[in-house]
């Protein structure tokens, strides 16, 4: 099982290079290994940036020496190819002492859908399974976690492209608060944020890319969320496998924690029309886009969270989803703003993860982030494939 509590993968490697217990050399030379025999069947990295990485390797373990105190001291990380290490995030991952190793697969040209994506020696793959796609548009970055390749990379949403791909891979992908993070994206939909493998270094990433920790939240999780259930949002058509296992894993964290879940959907309408007329334009939000906004600010004055699974249908082949739209129950927080955290919900029948996704109100990242904590550790998952 993945683990769960306090410090992830990311945090316990950063620790034993802070106290000398290995060297940021020794964990990085350990993550290019794996990258070399791992990724020669995924094809999650279109660049490997081996030299560069344990040079950098080095001048961390030489700030160590010299007393630096770096929360992510010899962290190997993976980048998303579209961002690179100039965005905002991976440079501040950097300055916190984490090494980038590579870049991460996208999609190419030549379709209209994005979960998938591309390297120069072919389509990326997902680690449960080969035949289907690992989702996207973060495609390598959720690959190159899963696959225990490093324990934390960079990703952006925009429609879902951090919570898709960590949904379809067994691993967590996280999407704060729209405004969080300094963004280029023009019509303010694309956000920057982390895929992982535990919600420990989810927060790790938070309090390093925006500089403190989550805002504390204003209550107690075990034992008193009121959570609202909503397997469509209203207007999705949802794989039945999808909500037999998101159901279930919802319904147990409730039971195991004393959280009240009440099955409802928010008054929000099918957000395509807004999503591509707000992309188009390049501009701010329309009075529809403050409809909906009004409609979950209405909810969260009577529930803490919302969950839905993160997407209405399984991984698909490499031919593509077909008339189902991915994105369905993800792209409407991109429009609100909302901050929102896919979690692994468990298999389907066919050996596919299925995610959870939960939802809080704007700034309430420090609620979200202690809620999925809890249902990390009341809802176990199981590892990818490694």
């Amino acid at each position: 099982m993945i683990e769960s509590g306090a410090v992830g993968a990311a945090g316990r490697i950063a620790a034993r290079v802070a106290t000398g217990r290995t060297t940021a050399v020794e964990v990085v030379e350990t993550a290019l290994e794996t990258i070399g025999y791992r990724d020669r069947e995924l094809n999650a990295f279109p660049e490997v940036w081996a030299g560069q990485a344990v040079e950098r390797a080095a001048a961390v373990d030489a700030a160590v020496a010299r007393g630096a105190r770096l929360p992510l001291a010899g962290v190997p990380i993976a980048v998303k190819a579209s961002e690179g290490t100039g965005s905002l995030q991976a440079r501040r991952l950097v300055t916190a002492g984490a090494v980038p190793v590579g870049s991460t697969s996208v999609p190419g040209p030549g379709t209209e859908w994005k979960t998938w994506g591309r390297t120069p020696r072919g389509r990326t793959v997902n680690p449960w399974r080969h035949d289907v796609t690992p989702g996207g548009s973060s495609a390598g970055s959720a690959v190159a976690v899963a696959a225990g390749m490093v324990p934390l990379a960079t990703a952006s949403d925009g429609a879902g492209s951090t919570r898709i791909p960590a949904a379809w891979c067994g691993v967590v992908g996280y999407k704060p608060t729209t405004g969080l993070l300094p963004s280029r994206d023009r019509a303010g939909l694309t956000v920057g944020g982390p895929i992982a493998r535990s919600v420990a270094d989810v927060r790790l990433y938070h309090r390093v890319a925006a500089g403190a920790e989550p805002r504390a939240a204003a209550r107690r999780v075990a034992g008193a969320l009121r959570v609202a259930w909503s397997p469509t949002l209203g207007f999705n058509e949802v794989d039945p496998e999808v909500l037999r296992v998101a159901g279930r894993a919802v319904e147990a964290w409730a039971r195991r924690t004393g959280t009240t879940l009440e099955e409802t959907d928010p008054r929000v309408r099918d957000p395509a029309a807004s999503w591509f007329a707000r992309r188009a334009a390049g501009g701010g939000p329309g009075s529809a886009d403050g409809r909906d906004r009004a409609a979950l600010d209405a909810l969260f004055g009577s529930f803490d969270l919302l969950a839905t699974p993160t997407t209405p249908n399984l991984a698909h082949g490499h031919d593509g989803p077909g008339t189902t739209m991915s994105v369905g129950l993800t792209w409407l927080f991109n429009i609100t703003g909302h901050p929102a955290i896919s979690l692994p919900a468990g298999v389907s029948r066919d050996g596919l993860p299925v995610g959870v996704q939960l939802v809080a109100a704007h700034h309430d990242d420090g609620l979200l982030l202690s809620a999925a904590a809890e249902y990390e550790a009341h809802v176990p998952w199981p590892a990818p494939p490694t």
